[in-house]
């Protein structure tokens, strides 16, 4: 079983200062609104609603943060009790992209998701969720490049492949190889980004994206751990 089966809600948050305060590692998952954001964390935790997919997208304009380990912790009741068995946090960014969201919101949205990104110590990486046939939108570029100069990995996940033939889809992931692969710091390295392809439809795509998910969290070793551990046959 996949660690991040054991993703249970945290908290959510509206404002930078409201942020959990744990040492955990975060891996922050990010996209256009439509793009399959929500389905994708749905699907590699293996629950059908953890991540709320708003009828109106857009709409939803929290952080949601989702804890591994700890499971029966939730700061929004005040409760401390076991903080330090979190081992993890998966962390639903709002969906971005929506003309109907106000002018307000949108600049509020953009500070929060900027600043944190940014500046948050404990966010190990980034997932950045598009679909496979509009990739790289604008402002999938602004979080590229809100997040680049951290150093930190950037993994993409490309959507919804099902809808494409198998040409259009190698042909879909090389060319976001190309894109990602043109960015590199001033020494001109390339910065630690990578990419697949994904399809909850079809199950393509989830043990790749569970194992690297995994990895960048560094659960590698709990993974094993489990592996390895006894089976009692009297159940």
């Amino acid at each position: 079983m996949s660690k991040l089966w054991q993703a249970r809600f945290f908290t959510t948050v509206n404002q930078l200062r409201d942020l959990p305060r744990t040492q955990a590692p975060e891996i922050a998952f990010a996209g256009r609104s439509n793009a399959g954001k929500s389905t994708a964390i749905n699907i590699l935790t293996n629950q059908k609603g953890l991540a709320f997919a708003s009828k109106t997208p857009g709409r939803t304009q929290h952080i949601n943060f989702f804890s591994i380990g700890g499971a029966h912790i939730a700061m929004h009741r005040k409760d401390p009790t076991n903080v330090d068995e979190i081992r993890a946090l998966l962390v639903d960014l709002p969906g971005y992209g929506y003309a109907e969201v106000s002018g307000d919101a949108k600049l509020h949205w953009q500070r929060l998701l900027g600043d944190y990104v940014q500046r948050r110590e404990q966010l190990a990486a980034l997932v950045l969720i598009m679909d496979s046939r509009r990739p790289f939108t604008e402002l999938d570029i602004q979080m590229l490049e809100w997040f680049a100069p951290t150093g930190k990995p950037i993994h993409c996940i490309l959507t919804k492949v099902d809808k494409l033939n198998r040409n259009e889809s190698t042909n879909a992931l090389r060319q976001a190889r190309q894109v990602l692969d043109s960015y590199v710091d001033e020494e001109g390295n390339g910065f630690p980004f990578t990419v697949q392809l994904f399809s909850a439809l079809k199950r393509v795509g989830i043990d790749e994206a569970n194992d690297k998910i995994i990895e960048l969290l560094g659960l590698e070793d709990d993974e094993e751990d489990d592996s390895a551990a006894p089976q009692d046959d009297s159940l």
